[in-house]
C-alpha cells in the first residue's frame, strides 16, 4: 500500500472533515483541526490512523491501531480524535471486515490517549470498552462516566486474558499500575498471535531519520525548528524537513538536550523584534533556542540506528520507581513470538523480535552492556529527578535490579 493511501485529497474533503471541536480539554497542537493517515501494516488485518499532537511545534505522531477480529469485526487499540474524516477512513474498514466490537484504553496516565476514548466510544454504541486499571484524574479524580466513558459498556481490562471474549486471538500484560503519587501509571502490550504484531502505547519507540508522513502533511513546523536563528527565512527542503524533525525528536525525548542553549531572554524579544515573520503563526518572531554544532550527533546517538529505545522521560521520571516490575513484565511480553512492534509514537511499524524488545530495558540492571543514552542529554531529566525526590510527593526512585 503506497505511503499515502488513507489520506483524502483537498477535493475529497473540506476543513469541517478535520474539526476537532473538543480541543480546549487538552489544548495542544494541531488544536481543533486534525489530519489523519490510515496505514495498512499487515494485509487484510491491522492498520494504523496517525494524527498529530504537540508544544510549540513540537510534535510527534499519536496513533491509533485497527485489527480485523477472526470473527468478523475490528478492535480498536488506543483512539484518535473522532474527526468526521478519521471516522469515515475507519467506516472503510467497517464495510469490508465487520463493526468495531471493542475499543481499548491502553494507558493510566496518557491524557493524550484518555481524552479521545469517551467521544470515540459513542461513534460507535455497540462496541465494548475495555480500560487499563487505576484510572486518574487531576486535579480531581472523576469517575469513569464524567470523563465521558459510557457507563454501561465501559469494564476494567482483567490481567487474566482468559476472562474476555479477546483471549481467543490475543495475549496481554498490563505493566504497573506504577505509583507516581497523583496518579498511577499503566499500559497495556497487546499481542494478536495471528499476525505475530505486538501493540504498544508508549513504553517503547523507534526514532525514524526522516519525518513521518503525518508530519509532512504540512511543513511549517518541520522548518521552524530547522531554523538557527528568528532571523532565518528557511526552504521548503527535504533536508530542511529532515533537520528540523531530527530537532523536534531531540526536544520531544529530552525536554532540553545538552546541544540546546536557551539564550537570555532580552536578546529573543530583540531577534523576534527584527524577525523577518512576526505572525502569530511564528510566535511573534520568538525563537528561544541555540542549537550548538553537535546537535546531529546528538540525535544519531539518541536515534541508534533506529533501535528500540524507552523514552528518557520513562527511563528517568517513571519506570526507575518500579524497576523489579517493569523487568518482569518486559519479560513476561518477551516471551511471546512476534515479528513486529506498533507503538502509539514515531516510527509506525517496526520489525522486532523479543530479545531486541528486552534489550530496551536493560537501562533497569545493574551489569547492563547494552550502551545507554549519554547522561549530558539526561541532565535536565535527571535534574528534575531529583527535585521530585526531594519533594516527597512522588514515590523515590529504586536502584537498578
Amino acid at each position: 500500500m503506497a505511503e499515502g493511501e488513507g489520506t483524502p485529497t483537498p477535493t475529497q474533503t473540506d476543513n469541517r472533515d478535520y474539526s476537532w471541536p473538543f480541543w480546549p480539554i487538552v489544548p495542544i497542537y494541531p488544536y481543533g483541526k486534525r489530519r489523519t493517515i490510515r496505514k495498512e501494516i499487515v494485509k487484510d488485518k491491522i492498520w494504523t490512523f496517525d494524527q498529530l499532537q504537540g508544544i510549540f511545534y513540537v510534535i510527534v505522531p499519536v496513533r491509533m491501531t485497527v485489527i480485523k477480529l477472526e470473527s468478523q469485526g475490528l478492535l480498536v487499540y488506543a483512539p484518535v480524535a473522532p474527526t468526521r474524516e478519521c471516522i469515515r477512513l475507519l467506516n472503510e474498514l467497517v464495510a469490508e471486515h465487520g463493526e468495531v466490537k471493542y475499543i481499548l484504553l491502553t494507558t493510566g496516565s496518557g491524557i493524550e490517549h484518555k481524552v479521545f476514548v469517551g467521544p470515540f466510544a459513542r461513534c460507535f454504541p455497540a462496541a465494548q470498552v475495555f480500560v487499563a486499571p487505576q484510572q486518574w484524574s487531576f486535579p480531581i479524580n472523576l469517575p469513569l462516566s464524567w470523563l465521558g466513558l459510557p457507563a454501561k459498556r465501559t469494564s476494567v481490562l482483567p490481567r487474566d486474558s482468559s476472562n474476555t471474549p479477546l483471549a481467543g486471538e490475543f495475549d496481554w500484560a498490563i505493566l504497573g499500575p506504577i505509583d507516581l503519587g497523583l496518579g498511577h501509571f499503566a499500559e497495556v502490550a497487546l499481542f494478536h498471535r495471528q499476525s505475530r504484531t505486538l501493540m504498544l502505547t508508549d513504553s517503547v519507540v523507534s526514532i525514524p531519520e526522516n519525518p513521518p508522513a503525518i508530519l509532512q502533511l504540512d511543513s511549517y513546523p518541520l522548518l521552524f525548528h530547522a531554523k538557527d536563528t528568528a532571523s532565518d527565512v528557511v526552504a521548503d527542503t527535504e533536508e530542511n524537513r529532515r533537520k528540523g524533525w531530527q530537532r523536534i525528536a531531540l526536544f520531544a525525548m529530552y525536554f532540553r538536550p545538552s546541544v540546546l542553549e536557551v539564550p537570555p531572554w532580552s536578546g529573543v524579544f530583540d531577534r523576534a523584534i527584527k524577525a523577518p515573520e512576526r505572525s502569530r503563526k511564528a510566535y511573534f518572531g520568538l525563537y528561544p533556542f541555540q542549537w550548538k554544532t553537535g546537535w546531529a550527533r546528538s540525535f544519531e546517538a539518541l536515534r541508534g540506528g533506529g533501535r528500540l529505545l524507552v523514552a528518557p522521560v520513562l527511563q528517568a521520571l517513571i519506570l526507575n520507581r518500579a524497576p523489579r516490575e517493569t523487568l518482569d513484565w518486559a519479560d513476561r511480553v518477551a516471551s511471546w513470538d512476534f515479528e513486529r512492534i506498533v507503538p502509539c509514537h514515531f516510527d509506525r511499524a517496526i520489525d522486532s523480535r523479543p530479545r531486541e524488545f528486552r534489550q530496551a530495558f536493560s537501562f533497569l540492571e545493574k551489569y547492563s552492556p547494552v550502551n545507554s543514552l549519554p547522561e549530558d542529554d539526561l541532565k535536565l531529566l535527571r535534574d528534575i529527578d531529583a527535585g521530585l525526590n526531594k519533594t516527597g510527593l512522588v514515590p523515590p526512585a529504586k536502584d537498578k535490579v
